[in-house]
């Protein structure tokens, strides 16, 4: 079997790749540019290779996806840049994508979206997640969609984020931490979008929330990563609401970046049923102490 992964350079499609080389899985990983090709675990002596894309030239897509039975699609954007919208990093990318998958007679889709996605929300992320979830819905192939929360690991934002704010004396979170978070393992996200891929029947034309086993406030999880890491750092509440107002005024004076969308997003409490979606997928949920003890080991060392 050949899969296709785009997005391959990512945390999550670097974890991906790594567990369907383990498997003996043909793999394609398809990243945009050179410098992406570069970020991806050595090739050589395996069966995985490298191809580059281009969402402008659907014929890129085609070529890459060429005698794979299914496509693992990573469209991920929280903070928007020049040419690089929620609309067109998560809608636009997915369209296209879908597009040379019918083309080459892929067998299935997964797409990786986010929990609270909604095509009918005022959050423009969420909307554009919405939409692309509904664009898979609507293409004809037998797809599953699996909504992801925070997601921790080597290598994720969400660990990067932890790092940062345990380094500190000082941690500021938006709110002082009270929204929810279920972090996810990016370990357990990849199995579930390889299961997902390898077999075509398990969660067909189904859209299921994947969170962690654990739900705690953000300030909880932070104070956790210090307590593993041996610091002490205190807490302190940055206003989300003056936060979105300066965002709002940066945004329309300089253009994209972090703004009061991607605030709603990050204070958004997240609340799943964890163990519905991992029986159906068939995995076990990693503990938080394990996940955030692997995630942090770097840190540790430092």
């Amino acid at each position: 079997m050949r899969i296709v992964i785009t997005g391959a350079n990512g945390a999550i499609g670097q974890e991906v790749l790594r567990l369907a080389l383990s498997q003996s899985i043909e793999v394609v990983a398809a990243v945009r540019s050179k410098r992406a090709a570069g970020e991806l675990p050595p090739l050589a002596g395996t069966r995985g290779r490298a191809a580059r894309i281009d969402y402008a030239s659907s014929q890129t897509l085609v070529e890459a996806f060429e005698g794979a039975q299914s496509l693992i699609h990573l469209p991920g954007v929280l903070v928007e840049r020049a040419g690089s919208s929620y609309e067109r990093s998560n809608v636009e990318t997915t369209r296209v994508a879908l597009e040379a998958a019918r083309s080459c007679g892929l067998k299935k889709i997964v797409l990786v979206s986010a929990v609270g996605a909604d095509p009918d929300s005022s959050n423009r992320y969420f909307r554009s997640k919405g939409e692309a979830e509904n664009s898979v819905r609507s293409s004809g192939l037998s797809y599953t969609i699996l909504r992801a929360p925070l997601v921790l690991g080597p290598g994720t934002e969400g660990t990067r984020a932890l790092v940062r704010n345990t380094s500190r004396r000082s941690a500021w979170l938006l709110g002082g931490g009270r929204h929810l978070q279920q972090p996810l393992d990016v370990k357990d996200l990849a199995l579930a979008c390889l299961r997902s891929a390898t077999q075509t029947e398990l969660a067909r034309s189904r859209t299921l929330d994947l969170a962690g086993p654990e739900r705690l406030s953000d300030r909880e999880l932070n104070e956790r990563a210090a307590q593993l890491l041996e610091r002490s750092v205190r807490i302190r509440s940055l206003p989300v609401t003056p936060v979105r107002w300066l965002l709002a005024a940066r945004t329309r004076l300089l253009g994209p970046g972090l703004s009061p969308d991607a605030i709603e997003v990050l204070v958004t409490d997240t609340r799943v049923d964890a163990e519905a979606a991992a029986k159906e997928l068939g995995i076990s949920l990693t503990p938080l102490e394990q996940t955030l003890q692997r995630s942090l080991q770097p840190a540790e060392a430092t």
